[in-house]
C-alpha cells in the first residue's frame, strides 16, 4: 500500500504545499507539471517498441496524466480555499493516482534507450552488475526472475528493480502507485496494455522479452551508485 504521505515527497512543490501546519493553497494553485520531454525519438526503440506505441503512451496516456493532475490540483487548492474538506478528500485519490503517472512514466522513459547504444548493455552497468549477481547468481537468473514477476502482474501495474538499503529487490505496484519509503526505484517496467497491445496484442511474454533489448543499464548505474536524492532530484527536472 502506498504511505500517501510520503508520496509527496515525489514531487517538491505538492509537498511543499501539504507540509506544516498551514496549508499554502497558492503555491499548489500555481504549479503547474508538463509532459516529459523523451531523451530519443519515437521511432527510436524499433522494432522492441513500435513508434505507434510510442506516440500513443508519450502523447496521449502520459499527457493525459499530466492534464487530469493539472486540473485536480486546481481543484483540490480551490477546496482548500472555500474550505471544502469533502472536495479534498474525494480529489486525493485522484491526485495520487494522475501524479503517480507522471512519475513512474518520466523514469520509466529515462531507463528505456535505443538498443544499439552501448548504454543498453549490463556492461554499462559494472557496479550493479556485481550485486545483480551476488543476489541472483547471474544475469540471467535476474532477467528471468523479474520476468517471471512481471508476467505475473494481474491486472494493471508495474515491476521494479528496486535498491532497498544495500540490498537488490524486485518489486510491483498497482495500477499507478509509484515506489516510495526508502527505496530507490532502478528500473521500472509498465505492464499497462497500453504499453505493449498495439504491437503484441495479448502477447505479454513477448512484450516483456523484448524490452530487455532497451534497458538503459547506463541509467540503471547511475541510480543504484548515486542513490535515491539524485534520483529525485533529476525526478524532478523531468516533471
Amino acid at each position: 500500500m502506498v504511505n500517501f504521505a510520503n508520496f509527496w515527497q515525489y514531487i517538491a512543490p505538492l509537498q511543499t504545499a501539504l507540509s506544516g501546519d498551514q496549508f499554502n493553497a497558492t503555491k499548489m494553485a500555481v504549479q503547474t507539471y508538463k509532459l516529459t520531454r523523451l531523451p530519443y525519438l519515437h521511432d527510436a526503440l524499433e522494432p522492441h517498441i513500435s513508434t505507434q506505441i510510442m506516440q500513443l503512451h508519450h502523447t496521449k496516456h502520459h499527457q493525459a496524466y499530466v492534464n487530469n493532475l493539472n486540473s485536480a490540483l486546481q481543484a483540490h487548492a480551490k477546496a482548500v480555499e472555500a474550505g471544502d474538506i469533502a472536495a479534498q478528500v474525494a480529489l486525493q485519490p485522484v491526485i495520487k493516482f494522475n501524479a503517480g503517472g507522471h512519475i513512474n512514466h518520466a523514469l520509466f522513459w529515462y531507463n528505456l534507450a535505443p538498443a544499439d547504444l552501448p548504454d543498453t548493455k549490463i556492461d554499462a552497468a559494472p557496479t550493479l552488475a556485481v550485486e545483480i549477481d551476488k543476489t541472483w547468481g547471474s544475469f540471467d537468473n535476474f532477467k528471468k526472475a523479474f520476468s517471471d514477476v512481471l508476467l505475473k502482474i494481474q491486472g494493471s501495474g508495474w515491476g521494479w528493480l528496486v535498491k532497498d538499503g544495500q540490498q537488490l529487490r524486485i518489486v510491483t505496484t498497482k495500477d499507478q502507485d509509484p515506489v516510495v519509503g526508502g527505496e530507490v526505484p532502478l528500473i521500472g517496467v509498465d505492464m499497462w496494455e497500453h504499453a505493449y497491445y498495439l504491437q503484441y496484442l495479448n502477447g505479454k511474454a513477448a512484450y516483456v522479452e523484448n524490452i530487455w533489448n532497451v534497458i538503459n543499464w547506463k541509467t540503471a548505474e547511475s541510480r543504484f551508485v548515486n542513490g535515491r536524492e539524485d534520483v529525485f532530484e533529476k525526478l524532478k527536472a523531468l516533471l
